[in-house]
């Protein structure tokens, strides 16, 4: 009997079949044959792209798809395929491309305009994505996809309370959605309500126990309930789901630096650099890195700044160290931090950021030395001082604060508004004003940027002397705190100056503290001479400021 002539079509009908019953091998067998018999054949080549896709073959996928266009650029469902292909190998520009020309085709389509703001999503264009899901909303309102990405897209643009408002509506429709729920615990997490957040976090679980950022975010909302050792425990569960999760790893080593396990804590701090948004952050100097492996012997090593400036002053502390075990050590600092670190005992130069670098044969960060010098809470290295303030800078601050009658008292009540949680460890002027009204104590405000209504607040009282807009540097406010019989301040580069210099100084910290304060203590490891005064409960600034008024009372009467 001779061989059936071969069906083009038939053969064609019978590989869809066979696709939309899942069966993909079967199916692209039957392309492929259709291929070999007409290579231009379009129904070929985008459905045998469709089923590389389904397969994770993206690469092929893509020339298959792109080659499928080029035959027939009128078919909106082979656009809108190859941009999901484009957008699975990053390219989203040119998703963003194929999805406009799918819409030229066929204007309104909801799945498109999803597939839109989705790519806009990923774009980092929030907005111009919420434009694509109000039209896919606009013709069904009850579209959960829509309302979730919509959310999704409001959370980007930093609006929590709009973001919650579309997961609710999201969850009335998929209420088994895990990544509702999660996003609904970050708008949660975002909004200052963490209790409730742990809820959508653990709802999210119940129904995806592997949703690693779902483990990763219920940590930290734990952490902002100051409840560090559950936090540790879900981050712990994360780093098993995914060994390589950097957010969860850089999480959980702030969890084990509060609960005091610095050694363990700063060994997982290195995962700081892979951490989203830090992707290349690390600094390529052409030299090794640095970290403790061998004896440094005559070598020079560069340490360089690489966060805030308290971070600078806090960890130039190891620099004499290194210095005397044989080191020869070129500090690279914050332009504001030049003049007084210049001084630093033990060190080769010092140079400030973006100024030509001397040669190094090796490099480490500030914020892994540390790691580098193996420190635990019974080494935390402390020869306070190790900063000293300027001669010539004090000599001309001295007439101004001598003249002030009484205990002097540097303040500074906030820090940078841009820092991530400025919220908290930040208090408002008006909040402090009660200590104003006490005798025997000049107040000298050392605080650079004033909030709107601090001047006004500063000029209703005779005893507060502001001086932050004539600060230079820091070299300038290392001159104050010396001048001043203590520096009382919340959480900024200001107490680490004056621990460094070895001057009295009161930290005002948040119910939640930064890692390097631990959680109870009134002492610090790294300023012996500091004392901590803690928020009882979330952003009670009221007891603190109490509690530091009656210390102040006493401390003026000595």
């Amino acid at each position: 009997m001779p061989p059936q002539p071969f069906d083009l079509g038939q053969t064609l009908q019978q590989a869809l079949a066979l696709h939309q019953q899942g069966k993909l091998r079967d199916a692209e067998k039957l392309y492929a044959r259709v291929l070999k018999a007409a290579p231009g054949n379009f129904d070929a080549l985008h459905l045998l792209g469709l089923v590389k896709a389904q397969s994770g073959q993206m690469g092929e996928a893509y020339r298959l798809m792109a080659s499928a266009v080029r035959i027939n650029a009128q078919s909106p469902d082979a656009w809108s395929n190859l941009a999901n292909v484009l957008q699975s190998l990053k390219r989203h520009d040119e998703a963003l491309e194929a999805t406009d020309r799918a819409l030229q085709l066929r204007p309104g389509d909801p799945s498109v305009l999803q597939q839109r703001g989705n790519i806009l999503l990923s774009l980092a264009r929030p907005a111009d994505a919420i434009a694509s899901f109000d039209a896919v909303l606009r013709a069904n309102p009850r579209q959960g996809e829509a309302l979730f990405n919509r959310g999704t897209a409001k959370a980007a643009l930093g609006n929590p309370a709009e973001a919650l408002a579309d997961f609710d509506a999201a969850l009335k429709l998929m209420p088994q959605h895990p990544n509702a729920l999660y996003n609904r615990g970050n708008a949660l997490l975002d909004l200052g309500r963490p209790a409730d957040a742990i809820v959508a976090f653990d709802q999210a679980l119940a129904r995806a126990p592997q949703h690693v950022k779902a483990l990763n975010n219920r940590g930290r909302a734990l952490q902002a309930l100051n409840r560090h050792a559950e936090a540790l425990a879900a981050f712990d569960k994360a780093v098993v789901v995914d060994k390589d999760y950097a957010d969860a790893h850089f999480n959980r080593s702030h969890a084990l630096l509060t609960l005091g396990e610095l050694r363990k804590g700063f060994a997982e701090y290195e995962w700081r650099w892979k951490r989203s948004g830090m992707e290349g952050a690390a600094r390529k100097l052409g030299r090794p890195l640095w970290l403790g492996e061998y004896p440094l012997g005559g070598k020079t090593i560069l340490l360089h700044a690489e966060q805030g400036l308290g971070d600078t002053i806090q960890f130039v502390r190891y620099a004499p160290l290194l210095a005397k075990a044989g080191a020869k050590v070129v500090l690279e600092v914050q332009p504001e931090l030049k003049a007084l670190l210049s001084g630093l005992e033990g060190i080769q130069a010092c140079v400030a950021r973006g100024e030509t670098l001397p040669a190094f044969d090796v490099h480490c960060p500030l914020l892994s030395l540390p790691l580098a010098m193996k420190t635990d809470l019974e080494s935390v290295p402390a020869p306070i001082p190790y900063l000293h303030a300027n001669a010539e800078r004090i000599e001309r601050w001295k007439p101004r604060l001598e003249a002030l009658p009484g205990k002097r008292v540097a303040i500074a009540w906030a820090g940078h508004t841009r820092h991530v949680n400025d919220r908290n460890r930040s208090l408002a002027l008006e909040q402090l004003a009660p200590l104003f009204a006490r005798d025997g104590v000049s107040f000298v405000s050392i605080q650079r940027e004033l909030r709107d209504g601090d001047a006004e607040i500063l000029a209703r009282y005779g005893n507060v002397t502001h001086v932050g807009d004539a600060l230079t540097d820091m070299a300038d406010t290392a001159a104050i705190a010396a001048l001043a019989d203590l520096t009382l301040a919340v959480d900024t580069s200001v107490v680490h100056l004056a621990g460094a210099l070895g001057r009295p100084v009161w930290i005002m910290l948040p119910f939640v503290p930064d890692w390097r304060w631990g959680l109870t203590q009134e002492t610090s490891p790294w300023y012996p001479q500091a004392r901590l005064f803690r928020q009882p409960a979330l952003a009670d600034w009221a007891q603190v400021v109490a509690a530091v008024g009656g210390a102040l009372t006493r401390f003026a009467a000595d």
